[in-house]
């Protein structure tokens, strides 16, 4: 059963989706994604773009994606060109950078992508994190 939204309220009903971290850096990763898991059950992590995309291929997984984090300088496949890929294979599927600006943004589909600037607090992550789950269940309701 997909999630949807509340009417009014900006929460979502049913099950939580699954957040899909991609960072190769281990402790930054492994601090993002214990912030992520105060309010949010399901949060994945992989070391590349390479690995999710191998994950967003499995029609399981990608039934319930419902958000990827990302930090704007991936090595190997960089931050635009795996979002681009992403959005290929899943179109509604946000997106969050980690570290980008203003001017980080071209490149991107400014609709189902975010840009979050560090420093950053844990309720910033958290609120942006929400922001865009419920885009992404109000989208498929």
């Amino acid at each position: 059963m997909p999630a949807r939204l509340s009417r009014g309220s900006g929460r979502i009903l049913g099950p939580m989706p699954t957040i899909l971290l991609v960072d190769n850096d281990s402790f930054q990763a492994s601090v993002c994604k214990s912030i992520l898991e105060q309010r949010f059950s399901d949060v994945q992590r992989v070391g590349d773009a390479a690995e999710a995309l191998c994950l967003v291929e499995q029609p399981r997984f990608a039934g319930h994606l419902g958000l990827v984090i990302t930090d704007l300088n991936m090595p190997g496949i960089g931050s635009p060109a795996f979002v681009a890929e992403l959005h290929v294979r899943l179109p509604r599927v946000p997106v969050l950078v980690l570290g980008g600006d203003a001017e980080a943004a071209a490149g991107y589909d400014a609709r189902w992508v975010r840009f979050l600037s560090r420093p950053f607090s844990d309720q910033d992550i958290l609120t942006a994190a929400g922001d865009l789950l419920a885009l992404h269940a109000w989208e498929a309701a």
